[in-house]
């Protein structure tokens, strides 16, 4: 994406292969774009006992190709059409004719009768016609950042025409905490985050299409954290500088180290002594999180080697939250890392 120009294209595609062994599924994922290139870290692919292929061709574009081996599932899915939503009406709002199509597919796996739109502003001329033909649109999936106008105020917008009983789903590739209260109050129902799997569509449906209860929402007490001690093991800077923000805002005095070695180092040392809690990224140079939590578990000083170490991680799969515990550490938290969520596991060990 950075090095392509605008107009120009990067595709992604996944092809599924004949031939795997009983229980296992072989994949191709293909990235190509007409720009000077893609960097890929290949070691991660040969970790994952996989092949990576590429093709360059100067002035034309690159086309790289990774074959991965995965388990496969032995439970069944049982998801299917939503009798209570069946042969309705859905209006997709996003500004990309591919998430549109994407999207629309899954819902008529659903059971919905689905259009879409890349204009904000025809999402909502679309909603108050609907209503006026009497045929109105039983569901809204809408996303967050559009040009023409941003998705809270279309939600917004929509929600005069509708009212409140139906349900609208806003899609963000990003963090929603910092949106989420200005999003409810405009009458938004759920979240979906991208890239969206119909699996995560269905649940959210499902949950939309019973009555909806208004929850209270809890605000911890972040007084508690005041003059706590961090330990931050982060490689990437601006990672770093976020974790760092958001850890002082709440009262912790943040104490910064970039890779594994540095943090087994710091705890050894006499600065060690003043730590509370540690913050772990998992993948890291050096030494990652998982043989820098090892070593730290193995220090002389029993106060130390028995710190909470929360692991920090890109991946949010159960084997992952299940090395993070093998290796010694008290909890797993997937990333972007939300706010709220960071203070509840925290709080749990301070």
């Amino acid at each position: 994406m950075k090095y392509t120009k605008a107009g120009g294209t990067v595709g992604f595609r996944i092809i599924q292969k004949g031939h795997a062994p009983e229980g296992f599924a072989d994949y191709d994922f293909v990235v190509k774009d007409n720009g000077i290139g893609m960097a890929i870290t290949k070691n991660i692919v040969d970790m994952m006992g996989g092949t990576i292929k590429v093709k360059s061709e100067l002035g034309v574009g690159s086309e790289f190709t990774i074959s991965l081996r995965f388990k496969t599932t032995q439970q069944n899915s049982k998801r299917g059409v939503i009798k209570e939503l069946n042969g309705f009406r859905a209006l997709v709002a996003d500004d990309s004719m591919d998430s549109c199509a994407s999207v629309e597919k899954m819902l008529r796996t659903i059971g919905l009768r689905s259009e879409w739109t890349t204009s904000g502003k025809e999402a909502i001329f679309r909603a108050k016609y609907a209503s006026q033909e009497n045929d109105p649109f039983q569901v809204y999936i809408i996303d967050w950042l559009m040009p023409d106008m941003n998705g809270i105020e279309v939600v917004r917008r929509i929600r005069m025409e509708i009212g409140d009983e139906v349900p609208i789903i806003i899609l963000t590739a990003y963090d929603w905490a910092d949106i989420e209260q200005e999003a409810r109050e405009a009458g938004v129902t759920a979240f979906c985050a991208k890239p969206l799997f119909v699996s995560e569509l269905y649940d959210v449906l499902q949950n939309a299409s019973r009555p909806v209860k208004t929850k209270d929402k809890t605000i911890l007490e972040v007084e508690a954290f005041k003059g706590k001690e961090i330990l931050l093991v982060e490689d990437v800077e601006l990672n770093r500088e976020i974790a760092e923000t958001i850890l002082t805002e709440a009262g912790f005095h943040v104490n910064s180290v970039e890779d594994g070695k540095q943090a087994v180092n710091y705890m050894e040392s006499e600065k060690g002594n003043m730590i509370d809690l540690i913050l772990m990224d998992v993948m890291m140079p050096v030494m990652d999180g998982y043989e820098a939590t090892q070593k730290i578990r193995q220090l002389e000083d029993k106060t130390k080697a028995d710190i909470p170490i929360i692991a920090m991680t890109a991946n949010a799969f159960e084997e992952d939250a299940k090395a993070a515990i093998e290796a010694g550490m008290n909890a797993h938290m997937a990333k972007p890392i939300r706010i709220e969520s960071l203070y509840e596991i925290i709080e749990q060990y301070l």
